[in-house]
């Protein structure tokens, strides 16, 4: 599933956020996905500045006592080869076909989301 990192400026700031949650990280959304089964194992992978940037795992879904979902990831950010992303509300399912290599450099942070989505709307990424 894709999700649009809001509030992030950047991966750094991304991955802060994730590892500031000691056992995991916790996304309220509205409704239990349709497809929770075939998510089982995989991951969130962020966008920022229309371009995936990383993904965190899936630990699964739960409900909330108001009637909402909590989405349960592992709190941490694992780099992406960058690829262009649209913008979305909420999130959606990604198909395995649209999923990123994990990235290889060391950091995950090789470029700025503004720069990585031009270059990635020049076909140069």
């Amino acid at each position: 599933m894709t999700k649009i990192a809001f509030g992030s400026d950047s991966a750094v700031t991304l991955r802060a956020w994730l590892e500031s949650h000691a056992e995991e990280a916790l996304l309220t959304t509205r409704y239990m996905p349709k497809r929770v089964a075939e998510m089982e194992g995989g991951s969130l992978y962020w966008i920022l500045g229309g371009v995936m940037v990383g993904r965190s795992p899936l630990r699964g879904f739960a409900e909330k006592p108001d009637g909402k979902v909590w989405i349960r990831l592992e709190p941490r950010l694992i780099a992406v080869e960058a690829r262009p992303r649209r913008a979305h509300q909420g999130w959606r399912y990604l198909e395995d076909s649209d999923k990123p290599a994990d990235a290889t450099g060391d950091s995950g942070d090789t470029l700025p989301p503004a720069l990585a989505s031009e270059l990635a709307r020049l076909g140069l990424l």
